[in-house]
């Protein structure tokens, strides 16, 4: 067990799911708005854990950490860090402490070199691990009986994401991670990430004028959270009500009515027929933040007051959701989840593509909505071979499914071998974290080694057979000039 108390932090790009843990795994944890909020209403400025204290949600402006899913903004994730690590939620010395913390799937070095200096050098942590979500979420930790085992090895799945095996986790496994910025689908063999399988749907192929120019190229315009809420507020902003200030109470209205859909034809065909009255429309009663009300959707025997403003909830309910299968409905050149998650499997090796099709996870707060995993199965069982199996697996609770599994991490003996110390850092800089915390790069450098490995093997060696041949032709070739030029002297000399 590590001695110091290790924090614990999920740092998503919407939410943080933050703990203390002082040797023993504990559930008590907060999710707090990773986000820098201005209220027009209270003329405050909010720093993360402190927006719970706003008492007007309306025209609220968000200074965001994360953009496209990549942390660029540090002053203000320092700020949101700062009233974390405060007294009035944690309360913890980071000098005396350890952190465990989540980074997005291909994060940039660059980027990683700024944690590692805002760890040790900011906030003087003792030690730290940082890895990916869906990774994390996916362990089961060694016991004290298996200390002298390899890491890397020895994680396997673990957490209730997977107990329909009966308790025996898979060795293969996929884990579909739809969060605030994109969607990801990363395959896991033994615990360890198998990088060339991870796909997001922004995978696309552009077709050239030449056939043999088909390239796959990656689209910066991912398909996750921030994107469903901000084409709600256009299409509620175009029909009913101007919204384009209302993040918040828009993203409520999304989380408390919006479904996916299993018959997106019949259902649409449904709302077309009768649009005010149908077995699909809610009634969404907006806020009213003078009398302290919040917004509801509204039930049969709900009495609304004349002040009351009614936002009606039509095919919106599952037309933005739909995105998530098919982005290409507002323009996107994207694939959906479905494709996204079969071109990840045909990337691994044939013989256990199998085993991950029978084994898929569903972790992030877009798989919380009503008929995805139906939705989802449905369209998987069309795309996967015949003689193989699906099954999709739910967590019960998928937003901080994650941090669950990092109680567990800080809490294993694995943490303090696994964890860079503040000493090693001092000593080597960031090219510690690099030995230490294996990520998409490692296995790029890893197979560039054994590229420069396989060219001076060739150069060193020889191939009998064609040295022999080149001998056999350079004899042939002297002894026919030796044959010329007696041929020239003999000539010369009966001249």
């Amino acid at each position: 067990m590590t001695s110091a108390p290790v924090v614990v932090l999920d740092n998503g790009a919407s939410t943080i799911k933050a703990s203390l843990q002082h040797g023993q795994s504990s559930d008590d944890f907060r999710i707090i708005p990773n986000a820098i909020v201005r209220s027009k209403g209270d003329r405050k400025t909010y720093f993360g854990h402190e927006l719970a204290q706003c008492r007007d949600y309306s025209s609220l402006h968000y200074r965001l950490p994360f953009e496209r899913g990549y942390l660029t903004d540090w002053d203000a994730q320092k700020a949101v860090w700062d009233g974390v690590f405060s007294s009035e939620v944690l309360g913890v010395n980071t000098s005396e402490s350890a952190l465990l913390i989540t980074e997005p799937p291909f994060n940039l070095s660059n980027i990683q070199d700024v944690y590692d200096q805002f760890v040790f050098e900011e906030y003087e942590f003792q030690s730290y691990f940082r890895c990916t979500r869906p990774s994390l979420s996916t362990r089961r930790f060694p016991s004290a009986n298996d200390l002298d085992s390899n890491l890397a090895a020895s994680l396997v799945p673990h957490g209730d994401l997977f107990t329909g095996n009966g308790g025996v986790p898979p060795e293969c496994m996929l884990i579909v991670d739809s969060g605030f910025s994109f969607t990801h689908s990363i395959p896991v063999m033994n615990g360890v990430v198998f990088w060339k399988g991870v796909k997001r749907p922004a995978f696309i192929v552009r077709r050239s004028v030449h056939a043999a120019d088909h390239q796959v190229r990656p689209l910066r315009l991912d398909v996750g959270g921030k994107l469903l809420t901000n084409h709600l507020k256009e299409l509620v902003s175009f029909r009913q009500w101007n919204m384009m200030d209302e993040t918040y109470i828009v993203n409520d209205v999304k989380e408390s009515c919006c479904y996916v859909s299993n018959s997106f034809k019949d259902d649409l065909e449904i709302c077309q027929t009768n649009p005010k009255r149908n077995g699909i429309l809610r009634e969404y009663v907006l806020p009213d933040f003078s009398a302290n009300r919040k917004g509801r959707v509204k039930q049969e025997n709900d009495i609304l007051a004349d002040s009351d403003q009614v936002l009606f909830m039509n095919n919106e309910r599952f037309a933005v959701p739909e995105l998530l299968f098919r982005p290409s409905e507002i323009g996107l050149d994207q694939g959906g989840i479905a494709d996204t998650i079969a071109r990840s499997i045909a990337c691994l090796p044939e013989d256990l593509q199998g085993m991950f099709w029978a084994n898929i996870g569903l972790v992030g707060g877009n798989v919380k909505f009503a008929g995805f995993r139906e939705r989802l199965m449905s369209e998987l069982r069309s795309l996967a071979p015949v003689d193989c199996s699906v099954h999709i697996y739910e967590s019960s609770s998928p937003i901080t499914e994650a941090h669950r599994a990092g109680v567990e991490f800080a809490c294993s003996p694995a943490f303090a071998r696994e964890a860079v110390t503040r000493a090693e850092y001092l000593e080597c800089g960031s090219n510690a974290c690099r030995r230490k915390f294996k990520d998409w790069r490692s296995t790029d450098r890893e197979e560039q080694k054994e590229r420069e490995r396989e060219v001076d093997r060739t150069k060193h060696t020889k191939p009998k057979g064609k040295t022999r041949a080149n001998d056999d032709e350079t004899r042939k070739k002297l002894s026919r000039t030796r044959t010329k030029s007696t041929t020239k002297r003999v000539s010369r000399t009966m001249a």
